[in-house]
């Protein structure tokens, strides 16, 4: 899907599965790069021929100092970078921990709390 939109220019991977960071490089865009910053306990398998043919890059990167992600957070303000998430209620909250640690999350797993009450919430994305 990623490359009939023309390919990301970069991907930042904040998973934690190895298998899903590798084929993420297929939808990098030429001389795309793949930023790792999640620890996934997998190996990174990937096939080196997009890495070859299409110029592309993996990086892998610590989280930075509290300056860094105040610079990361404005520059996705300023480029209406919105992330993909998966919502539910505070009540759901071992259920969303047990999805999450199963692999089963589709996205990043958020709680949602709205007016000092649980709020149930579809998947946003």
């Amino acid at each position: 899907m990623l490359q009939r939109m023309g390919g990301a220019r970069a991907i930042l991977a904040t998973g934690t599965s190895g298998n899903a960071m590798g084929r993420l490089v297929a939808g990098l865009a030429v001389r795309g790069k793949l930023i790792v910053v999640g620890a996934p306990e997998d190996q990174i398998q990937l096939s080196a021929i997009p890495l070859i043919f299409g110029e592309r890059s993996i990086y892998g990167s610590l989280t930075g100092t509290p300056i860094d992600n105040e610079d990361t957070l404005a520059f996705s303000v300023l480029e209406n970078i919105r992330p993909m998430i998966e919502t539910a209620s505070f009540e759901q909250a071992a259920d969303a921990y047990a999805r999450m640690m199963q692999g089963k999350a589709r996205f990043r797993m958020v709680l949602v709390i709205k007016n000092g009450t649980a709020q149930s919430s579809q998947n946003a994305g």
